[in-house]
């Protein structure tokens, strides 16, 4: 970086951004096959915390590669910006007092940390989404499987490229033998007992 750009401190600064939401901030960062459930847990869990009268912000994979991502393709280079993106995206926003979900398939272990590495320990809390590649592959949403199956998407997760499960994350769920409410009750019940909402 350019010695001559200094990062500049405001007078209001994330501890106070925090006691005027009511609640701490940090990242949610939901990683998995695709169509194990990342959006639809993610989404659902905004929409309780919402409810509950929290500050989010949900950064989706797709929805963002519509725009601060759409640059990129699925290389391994290009998906080690994606999230080095979505990762300074979503420190700026815990600094701005949110509590931020991301649903990325993050494949590698290494962006994850990364993305660790940029805000506090306590900030940054990952959610492994344990389905298995069958159960995603069968319900295939998008019918990205069926695609790469047939040749037609290449470096696709669990077919061609392969997906590094997280050596510790903070939760893991199976959408397999869990449903959304329950998820969506562990995910709260964390969150309560890591006192980063009441």
């Amino acid at each position: 970086m350019d010695e001559n750009i200094v990062w500049h401190q405001h007078g209001v600064d994330k501890q106070k951004r925090q006691q005027q939401n009511g609640h701490k901030s940090c990242i949610l960062w939901f990683t998995g096959f695709s169509g194990s459930g990342k959006s639809t847990i993610a989404g659902a869990l905004e929409a309780k915390l919402f409810e509950l009268g929290q500050h989010t912000y949900l950064l989706d994979g797709d929805n963002v590669r519509h725009g601060l991502c759409g640059d990129l393709g699925f290389s391994d280079a290009d998906r080690k910006e994606n999230i080095r993106r979505v990762g300074e995206t979503a420190k700026l926003m815990v600094d701005a007092g949110l509590i931020v979900l991301t649903a990325f398939i993050s494949p590698f272990q290494e962006e994850r940390d990364m993305v660790r590495n940029l805000v506090g320990e306590a900030e940054f809390i990952e959610v492994y989404l344990e389905t298995p590649l069958a159960t995603c592959e069968q319900r295939d949403p998008k019918g990205l499987y069926k695609k790469a199956r047939a040749g037609e998407i290449a470096h696709f997760t669990g077919i061609d490229s392969d997906y590094e499960v997280p050596c510790n994350p903070e939760l893991t769920l199976d959408t397999s033998t869990q449903d959304i409410d329950g998820c969506v009750a562990q995910l709260i019940a964390y969150l309560r007992g890591k006192n980063i909402i009441g």
